[in-house]
């Protein structure tokens, strides 16, 4: 068997050449990669949906004109909670996959986990924001006041958990809802009572529950 001096010096120079190729593709998108862009803003200051989102931690800061309203967002296998501060900066109020906001209004998120690692995202009100246990990430949005459709009450924006965080992680859904400001404090209002009903009548069961024990 004799060998072929040409078909083998082919291969190595044509494997050397893939190698340099990949190597100098590298360099050159290294930089984009260890220092994302930070999400668009326009001209009013709210964050906009880019062509290529990415996950940042140099966001910047949330305009400070206006109304704002702080939430806590806390991801655990396989849902969101939103908690929602009173006057008193107690958490009375808290809701399910779906955030209720009022439109015109920077909303500041602290973005929680409690379990694994997940990650906050709706696309269209910016970038990505890590849930990591032991972690409090920030990141904040404002939908325009002109936001809702004409002949439309609301205007919703629809995301999903991007961390594989389990084998449920696709069911790990989210949506935003914007509201004018006298709709949002009406659904609150009803949440609240609604949850104070639900905890009274959970109290009541709870006291059956212990005097049909103690009976037996």
């Amino acid at each position: 068997i004799h060998g072929n001096t040409q078909l083998e010096i082919g291969w190595t120079v044509g494997a050397a050449a893939i190698l340099i190729f990949l190597t100098v593709f590298t360099f050159l998108l290294l930089d984009d990669v260890k220092n994302p862009a930070a999400s668009q803003i326009d001209a009013e200051g709210n964050p906009v949906a880019a062509s290529n989102v990415y996950a940042a931690t140099d966001q910047p800061s949330p305009p400070g004109d206006g109304a704002t309203m702080n939430i806590r967002v806390v991801g655990q296998q396989y849902a969101w909670t939103f908690y929602y501060p009173d006057v008193e900066g107690e958490e009375r109020v808290y809701a399910y996959n779906d955030m209720y906001v009022p439109v015109g209004m920077t909303i500041t998120l602290d973005v929680q986990a409690t379990d694994v690692a997940h990650s906050w995202w709706i696309p269209e009100l910016g970038g990505k924001a890590d849930a990591v246990p032991g972690y409090t990430n920030k990141t904040w949005f404002r939908i325009p006041l002109d936001a809702i459709p004409e002949g439309e009450d609301r205007v919703i924006y629809e995301g999903q958990c991007a961390e594989l965080c389990g084998r449920n992680h696709a069911d790990m859904v989210a949506r935003v809802i914007g509201l004018p400001f006298d709709e949002w404090q009406a659904w609150r209002e009803q949440k609240a009572e609604d949850l104070a009903t639900a905890e009274e009548e959970a109290a009541e069961r709870r006291e059956e529950l212990q005097s049909e024990e103690e009976s037996q």
